[in-house]
């Protein structure tokens, strides 16, 4: 086995180079806003419609109504209540019965008063899409969550945008 003679400098580095990448991979996977490609534009990372809600939410998995629900847990249910406003939207007082979600797609659990009541949940299910960025009339969609959430609206219609673009 021969060993040849390395430079120390070239040495480290290409080794220090190669670390710095690696962990831009890393904190770049972690957070894909922050990806880019060698050329300096941005990287797109693949939107699938099944992975999202009906509306292009994705839940958090600390979600109080989810996790209430999920460990049948009173004091979770009632502050998803309140953080909802269930009362001041819908005039129904606190029940924990109809404090549930299972999350828009368990489409094989009972509903709660969030979910019987979404609009948009009502209509991709009709229209047999897997998220509202399949939708041609969003742009123009004036549903209760849209006309309340006008911010987040706007971002769905730029995911579809960017959902069409990579089809």
């Amino acid at each position: 086995m021969t060993r040849e003679k390395i430079d120390r400098r070239a040495f480290l580095s290409t080794g220090a180079k190669a670390g710095f990448t690696v962990c831009g991979l890393c904190v770049c996977s972690q957070f894909p806003g922050l990806a880019h490609a060698g050329d300096g534009s941005k990287t797109q990372q693949l939107i699938d419609p099944k992975k999202l809600n009906f509306c292009g939410y994705t839940c958090p998995k600390d979600c109080a109504f989810l996790q209430g629900t999920l460990k049948n847990d009173v004091t979770l249910k009632k502050e998803a209540w309140k953080d909802w406003k269930i009362e001041e939207r819908f005039g129904l007082e606190f029940d924990p019965e109809q404090a549930i979600c299972y999350g828009c797609k368990s489409l094989d659990k009972p509903e709660g008063v969030v979910l019987a009541r979404c609009d948009v949940r009502a209509c991709a299910r009709e229209k047999e899409l897997e998220s509202c960025i399949e939708c041609d009339e969003l742009p123009a969609c004036d549903k209760d969550l849209w006309r309340r959430f006008p911010k987040f609206k706007a971002q769905v219609v730029e995911m579809q945008k960017k959902y069409r673009a990579q089809a």
